[in-house]
């Protein structure tokens, strides 16, 4: 299985707020999302946006899984069009959460237990669900927190990046991997695959992992 983690960030790496990438940028995220059979995003994201992970041409394909995982269980299903529109989502979740967002979300999601990972529930895990049902390629949509865990675990393959004309600055704002330690000693190591500057002054980036031998 191919998993592709995609990101937009200032030049200081801030992640938020969101929503300040191009029409060119978001033109790439929807034909990544074409690409690709499946997407999982934190909850902290649909907390904070409202999210339908749509491709191309505002198209919510009926055989797309779209996923979100959360740890907490703190989901909000009021309204969110991820609930509404669309094929119902896969909301991944701890063993101790279960039966309440399964209560809580019936009929409008399918929940799932996913067992405890480093730094957060295990995202094989849920490789391993979106597997069983045929899926060969996922995107991780962020943010921060699942990023890190992400990449923590191994699980990525590939980085699509977009370096937009911004700086924050902000103190406390998400970066682009948010976790408790350095990902590698220090770094997780990348290999450039393809840089493109486009009209808009946003420079889309991709990255292969260099994978432990």
């Amino acid at each position: 299985m191919k998993v592709i983690l995609v990101s937009a960030t200032t030049i200081c790496g801030r992640i938020s707020p969101a929503g300040h990438g191009s029409l060119l940028d978001r033109r790439r995220l929807e034909e990544t999302r074409d690409r690709t059979q499946a997407s999982i995003m934190g909850a902290n994201t649909l907390r904070v946006e409202n999210p339908e992970m749509r491709g191309t041409n505002g198209v919510l394909s009926q055989d797309r899984i779209r996923a979100v995982v959360s740890r907490s269980g703190l989901i909000p299903a009021a309204d969110k069009k991820l609930f509404s529109n669309g094929p119902s989502p896969v909301v991944f979740t701890a063993e101790d959460n279960l039966a309440a967002l399964r209560n809580k979300l019936k009929g409008k999601a399918q929940v799932v237990c996913l067992p405890e990972g480093p730094h957060g529930l295990s995202l094989q895990a849920a490789l391993d669900f979106f597997a069983g049902r045929g899926v060969r390629s996922v995107l991780i949509e962020g943010g921060a927190q699942l990023n890190y865990t992400a990449l923590a675990q191994g699980v990525v393959d590939e980085i699509l990046l977009t370096i937009m004309p911004f700086v924050s600055g902000e103190r406390g704002a998400s970066t682009f991997a948010d976790g408790p330690k350095f990902l590698g000693a220090p770094f997780l190591e990348l290999e450039l695959l393809s840089s493109e500057p486009v009209s808009t002054g946003e420079l889309f980036l991709q990255y292969r992992i260099k994978k432990m031998e």
